[in-house]
C-alpha cells in the first residue's frame, strides 16, 4: 500500500480512513479529487487489484484506518465480496458513455468504436449507433483476463478506438489502437462525495460500537446481545465466567471465541425461544446454573416499534444481595440504634433478674419475643437490650407504636408505599419500617392496638418475611426480626374477638412478662438513685441535694403503689430535682410543697410514725394521709366484675400487681 503524503502526514487520526484502489489510469483522477477532502477524511492509495488489493487493505481495516475502499469496475465487486467494509463504486452514466462516444467520434471521424463495460452491455446504445451514425459493438467483463479478451475481440471486429476502464485502455494502446477512459472527473468527485460520508457515518458507529463493547466489557453483570434470528452479536467476558465458559478476564483465540459463542447461545436458548413465544420479557427470574443462583433478564429490543433482537442479562444472587444489603444501609436513618443493654436494667429483686435471664436467653436466638406489662415499667428498654445482646447488634432497629397513628397511616408507615399509591404519596415513594429495619430489629410497641384490618398484613409479614408496598404488586424480602409489646391482656382480647388468635399464637413464642414497680419495690431506691445521678448535672443538683431529694421522697418508694411505673418515677424525680435543688432553696411552704406532690396522699399503708421527709418536717407538717388496707379477696372479685373480667384493668384499679391479684384470688373466701 502506498498513501498520499502530503494529505496522510497532515490529516487528523479521528477523521475517517477512505482506501482509493485504482490499478491504472483511476489513480490520477482520483490524485486530482483527494486534495479538496483533506479537512475531512485520510486518504490511502492501493495500486495493487483483486487478491493482492484484499491482503493489503485487511490490515489497515482490522487497524481501524480504513472505513471505507473507493474502487471501480470489477475490481471494486471483487473487494465488495472479500472485505467486510463498505466499497463504493465509481458509477458511470449514459451521459459519461455518450460523452465519451462523442469524443471518439469526433477525434477519430469514420472509425468503428468499441465499448467495454462492467458486467452488462447497453441494448439502448446498440440502437442509437445508427442514429449517433458510428460503428459501435459492446463487449462486458468481470475479471481482468476478461478485459484483455473483450479487447482483442474487438480488435478482431476492426474496432480501431476503445473506450473502457483503465485497463481496457491500456491494453488497447498494447495493440495499436486508440482508447479513450471511460471514467470523467464528475463520476470520480460523486464517488468522493460518497465515500467521505459513508466514511464519516460509518466511524461514528464504530466509535458509538467501540465505546459500547468497552462499557460492556467493565460491567459485573453479564451482557449478551443477539439479532432477531437468535444469533449471538456481542457477549460480555462476564457473560462468560458467569455460565462458567471462561474466566472474567480471559483473552480467548477465533476458535475458543466461537465455541464459547456457541455455547452462550446454547445455554440462553430456551430463554431466547420462550420471551420470543410469549412475547413477554423474563424479569428477574432465579435460575441455577453450574451450582450457582443467577439473576435471569431477557428483553426485546425494540427499533421503530419492530422487534430486531434480544438482550440477556445475567446477575450474580449473592452479589445482588449484597448490593441490596449496602443500598438499605446506607438510605436507612442513622438514629434508628438501639442506646440501652440489658444491663441498663437497674435493680437486684429477683422478678427483674427473671427478667434479664429470659431475655438473655431470648437474645441468642432470632425469634419473635412478645414483652407484657403495664405502660412505663421499661418495655422498649428491655427490647433494645434483647437486640444489642443478639448477633443483630450494629444493624437498625426501629420501634414503632401502632397506637400512634391512624390506620391508612399506619400501613403506609409500617410497609411503605409506591410513588402515586394514593393522595398526598410521596413522590418516589417510600420504604416502609419493616424494609428500614431489614437485618436488624423492628420494635411494635403497643400492638394490641393494631387496628384488625391490619393485623392480617403483619400476619403475613410474619409468616413470608415480605412486605408488599401500597400501590406495588411485588413482595420485598425482608430479613428482620420481630419484638412486640402490649400493656393490654392480648389472650382476653383474642376471646373478646378484637385480636386475631393466629397473628397472637405467632407473637406469643418467647413472652416475658415485665413486673411493676410495686412488685419489686426493693429496687426502687436504687433506680432512683441512678435516674437521679444522671440528670444531675442537667438539674444542677449537688451531692447533698442529691441525698435531700432521695431523703424525701424515701416514703414514697415504699408505700407508694406506683401506677406509672418506671416513667412515673422518673417524672417525680425530675419534679423533685427542680423544686428541692440548691438554688430553689429549703424555706418551701408546706402547703406548697403538698400541691407539688399529692403522692404522698396516695400512699398505702403509710407508718404510724412516718413523716415525708426533711423539708416538710421543717414546715411543721406532722399530718399524713389516712392509711389504706389492703385489698382484700372481696375487693379483687368485685374489681373484676367491674372491668369484665378484665386482670389487667382490675390491678390497675385495685394497684396491685397481677401477681398479687393472682395470689388473691386464690385464697379461700371467709366463712
Amino acid at each position: 500500500m502506498s498513501t498520499f503524503p502530503s494529505l496522510v502526514a497532515n490529516a487528523n487520526k479521528a477523521f475517517p480512513g477512505v482506501a482509493l484502489v485504482s490499478i491504472s489510469r483511476l489513480k490520477s483522477l482520483c490524485e486530482a479529487v483527494a486534495p479538496r477532502y483533506a479537512g475531512r477524511a485520510r486518504f490511502f492509495s492501493v495500486r495493487e487489484g483483486y487478491g493482492a488489493a484484499v491482503t493489503a487493505l485487511q490490515a489497515y481495516v482490522d487497524a481501524g484506518s480504513v472505513d471505507v475502499v473507493l474502487a471501480a469496475g470489477s475490481n471494486g465487486a471483487y473487494l465488495r465480496d472479500n472485505l467486510n467494509v463498505p466499497v463504493v463504486m465509481v458509477k458511470v452514466n449514459g451521459f459519461d458513455v455518450l460523452g465519451a462516444i462523442a469524443h471518439a467520434a469526433t477525434t477519430w471521424p469514420g472509425a468503428r468504436i468499441g465499448l467495454v463495460l462492467h458486467e452488462t452491455i447497453s441494448h439502448e446504445l446498440a440502437d442509437l449507433g445508427a442514429w449517433l451514425k458510428v460503428g459501435l459493438s459492446q463487449r462486458a467483463y468481470r475479471s481482468i483476463d476478461e478485459v484483455r479478451l473483450a479487447v482483442e475481440k474487438l480488435a478482431a471486429e476492426g474496432c480501431g478506438v476503445i473506450i473502457g476502464p483503465g485497463m481496457a485502455c491500456d491494453f488497447a494502446q498494447q495493440a495499436g489502437l486508440e482508447s479513450v477512459f471511460l471514467y470523467l472527473l464528475g463520476a470520480v468527485e460523486e464517488a468522493f462525495e460518497r465515500s467521505v460520508e459513508l466514511a464519516r457515518v460509518s466511524r461514528q458507529k464504530e466509535s458509538k460500537r467501540v465505546r459500547l463493547n468497552t462499557i460492556v466489557a467493565h460491567l459485573r453483570d453479564g451482557v449478551a446481545a443477539f439479532d432477531d434470528a437468535g444469533v449471538l452479536e456481542a457477549v460480555n467476558p462476564a457473560m462468560l465466567e458467569l455460565l462458567g465458559l471462561g474466566a472474567p478476564k480471559e483473552a480467548l483465540s477465533a476458535e475458543r471465541e466461537q465455541d464459547a459463542a456457541a455455547q452462550v447461545a446454547r445455554v440462553v436458548g430456551p430463554w431466547l425461544r420462550e420471551t420470543l413465544a410469549s412475547d413477554l420479557p423474563i424479569e428477574e427470574r432465579i435460575e441455577r446454573i453450574g451450582g450457582r443462583a443467577l439473576i435471569v433478564n431477557c428483553v426485546p429490543i425494540m427499533e421503530h416499534g419492530a422487534r430486531s433482537g434480544s438482550v440477556v442479562t445475567v446477575q450474580d444472587a449473592l452479589v445482588a444481595q449484597r448490593i441490596d444489603h449496602s443500598l438499605r444501609t446506607s438510605q436507612r436513618p442513622k438514629h434508628l440504634v438501639a442506646r440501652h443493654r440489658l444491663d441498663d436494667l437497674i435493680g437486684g429483686s429477683a422478678a427483674l433478674e427473671r427478667v434479664r435471664r429470659l431475655a438473655r436467653a431470648g437474645a441468642a436466638h432470632d425469634a419473635t419475643v412478645l414483652l407484657t406489662g403495664e405502660s412505663g415499667t421499661g418495655k422498649e428498654l428491655v427490647a433494645q437490650g434483647i437486640h444489642n445482646a443478639g448477633r443483630r447488634r450494629g444493624n437498625p432497629f426501629v420501634a414503632f407504636n401502632c397506637a400512634a397513628l391512624p390506620e391508612g397511616l399506619i400501613e403506609s408507615e409500617l410497609f411503605g408505599h409506591e410513588e402515586g399509591a394514593f393522595t398526598g404519596a410521596r413522590r418516589g415513594g417510600k420504604p416502609g419500617l419493616f424494609e428500614i429495619a431489614h437485618t436488624g430489629t423492628i420494635f411494635l410497641d403497643e400492638i394490641g392496638e393494631m387496628p384488625a384490618a391490619l393485623q392480617s398484613r403483619l400476619l403475613r409479614v410474619l409468616q413470608e418475611r415480605e412486605v408488599m408496598k401500597l400501590g406495588s404488586g411485588r413482595a420485598t424480602p425482608v430479613d428482620v426480626r420481630v419484638i412486640a409489646a402490649t400493656h393490654r391482656d392480648l389472650h382476653a382480647l383474642v376471646e373478646q374477638g378484637l385480636f386475631r388468635a393466629d397473628l397472637y399464637f405467632r407473637l406469643n413464642l418467647l413472652r416475658i412478662e415485665l413486673p411493676p414497680l410495686r412488685e419489686r419495690r426493693g429496687d426502687v431506691a436504687q433506680l432512683a438513685r441512678h435516674l437521679l445521678s444522671r440528670g444531675a448535672r442537667q438539674y444542677g443538683l449537688s451531692e447533698a441535694a442529691l441525698e435531700r431529694v432521695l431523703t424525701f421522697l424515701a416514703p414514697l418508694f415504699e408505700h407508694y403503689a406506683w401506677p406509672g411505673n418506671v416513667r412515673e418515677l422518673e417524672n417525680l424525680l425530675t419534679r423533685a430535682a427542680i423544686y428541692l435543688s440548691d438554688a430553689a432553696g429549703q424555706g418551701q411552704d408546706r402547703r406548697d410543697l403538698q400541691s407539688m406532690f399529692p403522692e404522698f396522699g396516695r400512699m398505702k399503708q403509710a407508718p404510724a410514725a412516718a413523716t415525708p421527709a426533711a423539708p416538710m418536717s421543717r414546715a411543721g407538717e406532722d399530718e399524713h394521709a389516712p392509711a389504706r388496707t389492703s385489698p382484700t379477696r372481696e375487693d379483687v372479685m368485685r374489681a373484676l366484675e367491674q372491668s369484665g373480667g378484665n386482670r389487667a384493668a382490675a390491678s390497675r384499679a385495685l394497684g396491685i400487681g397481677r401477681t398479687t391479684l393472682w395470689r388473691l384470688m386464690k385464697t379461700d373466701p371467709p366463712r
